[in-house]
């Protein structure tokens, strides 16, 4: 988020898109190779707001431990920084996505989670808290602010372990929090609660109560935790999918104001067939780089 609130970007790089409908078609019929299904799903929030993310059938064009490139767009690690070379086309409107997006720790890495009973997804906050540096050609903007860098993989889908999941990261320049709430297709539950210690390090707190949050138009179930009877409240939405809702929420933690950016995912509503047929008009497939 942009230190004036008017800005937000999520930028997501997926090895093996785990949210691709064709990803999902390929695995029905057999074993899939993820390199076979790449992308960069880029999304401003705020004024000249767009949003990409084109499939890449051919693999990266080259990666390393320190290098990523996936078709024009591509990712670097370079002396503890991110840089992140952004080339895309948006969609349902065709416009350029063009910017160079620079993230720079203020946070010490965390250890990988495992997120279900037998370890097959795992998930590691890399940079808990970072500065942010955003300068687009395409639209012409640019701007500063405080962001979070984290990983998740896993050996098998999220629809066969996973039924929803809640997530939230407080959007604060120090400190903050990180809650994450996934239940289980085996019926069980997953919480994490972690809180940003002044050394920069992630460290469990008590996991508050979940409260409900609006449905969003497409009916999306969500909640987010809620402390001493304060009521979240949705500020901005920023994503509103048949299986995916994102949006900015403001609650008090006991200690004052908070403002959080907060995502929930529903795997049934994904799997669903409709919804697959759905999703090449936001997510289009090219077979080259």
């Amino acid at each position: 988020m942009s230190d004036d609130g008017r800005h937000g970007l999520v930028i997501i790089v997926f090895i093996g898109s785990v949210f691709s409908p064709y990803y999902a078609w390929r695995r029905r019929s057999g074993p899939a190779d993820p390199l076979a299904h790449c992308a960069v799903n880029v999304a401003l929030y705020g004024p000249g707001g767009r949003w990409a993310m084109t499939e890449r059938g051919a693999g990266p064009r080259a990666r390393a431990s320190d290098h990523l490139a996936i078709g024009p767009s591509q990712v670097s690690w370079d002396r503890g920084r991110l840089t992140i070379a952004i080339d895309e086309m948006a969609v349902p409107i065709p416009r350029r996505v063009r910017g160079t997006v620079t993230v720079t720790p203020t946070s010490a890495p965390s250890r990988a989670f495992h997120l279900d009973a037998e370890g097959h997804h795992r998930w590691r906050p890399i940079a808990p808290a970072a500065r942010v540096e955003a300068r687009f050609s395409a639209p012409d903007l640019s701007w500063s602010g405080h962001g979070y860098c984290d990983t998740n993989d896993g050996d098998r889908p999220l629809e066969r372990d996973f039924l929803t999941w809640n997530w939230s990261r407080e959007v604060r320049a120090a400190g903050g929090r990180i809650h994450y709430d996934a239940r289980r297709a085996d019926g069980g539950r997953t919480t994490l609660a972690l809180g940003l210690q002044q050394d920069g390090r992630l460290a469990p707190v008590e996991a508050p109560d979940p409260a409900p949050l609006p449905r969003t138009g497409w009916r999306v179930a969500r909640e987010t935790p809620a402390v001493g009877g304060h009521r979240p409240r949705v500020i901005m939405g920023m994503e509103d999918a048949p299986f995916y809702a994102r949006a900015v929420v403001g609650t008090d933690w006991g200690d004052g104001p908070a403002t959080f950016v907060h995502e929930a995912l529903s795997m049934p509503r994904f799997s669903n067939p409709i919804v697959q047929a759905m999703l090449p008009f936001r997510m289009p497939r090219r077979a080259g780089t």
